[in-house]
């Protein structure tokens, strides 16, 4: 697989907190030189990376994040004001208290709520598999694809675990048809890019993808 196929499948990732301007536009200028999906950064950095660079850069964003457990009404305050500033993804966390007490009922509708807020801009849904059991990873599936949202994505990168192949050959069994695959976590080799491109998933989020690929 050349470089530029794997660039084309990556969301170029800082979200550590104490992230400064001066890496976020080292962020955005790798996106460009190099062609990534997108970059995904705070929200604080969205309105400025829009003003900086316009439309060449894709914005990916994240909400809920990490922890999943805002209300659903401030998931959807954060979406809204995601896209007014600039941005055109936004990854948002599941509520994992509601996962824990069976509640997918619950777990569906805030997605939907959450995809109706982005409208036409990507909705990733992040599901945190390092805390669920297989059954739960299967009801979630069926929660992403019900609740409309465009992406299934394994985990924020900041929980106890990342992504691991037998996940998203679980999520291939059990999504719908029209939901693709995020692998985020922990993906820290060529081999593991190309692994996780190649059992599908149409998204990695890695922070390192420049250093993986050793791009000059």
């Amino acid at each position: 697989m050349e470089n530029s196929q794997i660039m084309a499948h990556i969301d170029h990732t800082l979200l550590k907190a104490v992230s400064s301007w001066e890496e976020i536009q080292k962020l955005c200028d790798e996106s460009l030189q190099y062609h990534t999906a997108s970059v995904c950064v705070p929200p604080s950095y969205i309105e400025r990376i829009r003003r900086a660079y316009g439309g060449r850069v894709n914005i990916c964003t994240v909400v809920g994040f990490p922890l999943g457990y805002s209300t659903t009404a401030v998931k959807e305050a954060e979406i809204r004001q995601a896209v007014a500033d600039g941005a055109n993804e936004v990854d948002v966390v599941v509520n994992l208290g509601d996962v824990k007490n069976g509640d997918f009922k619950k777990v569906t509708e805030e997605i939907a709520v959450l995809k109706r807020a982005a409208g036409r801009h990507i909705l990733k849904v992040i599901i945190e598999t390092c805390y669920l059991t297989e059954e739960e990873k299967i009801a979630l599936c069926r929660c992403v694809t019900d609740g409309g949202a465009d992406y299934i994505k394994t985990s924020t990168g900041f929980g106890t675990g990342g992504a691991e192949i037998g996940d998203i050959e679980l999520f291939r069994r059990h999504i719908g048809p029209s939901v693709k695959i995020k692998a985020a976590g922990g993906i820290k080799t060529r081999a593991d890019l190309e692994l996780f491109l190649n059992a599908g998933c149409d998204r990695i989020g890695t922070s390192s993808a420049v250093s993986i690929l050793a791009v000059e």
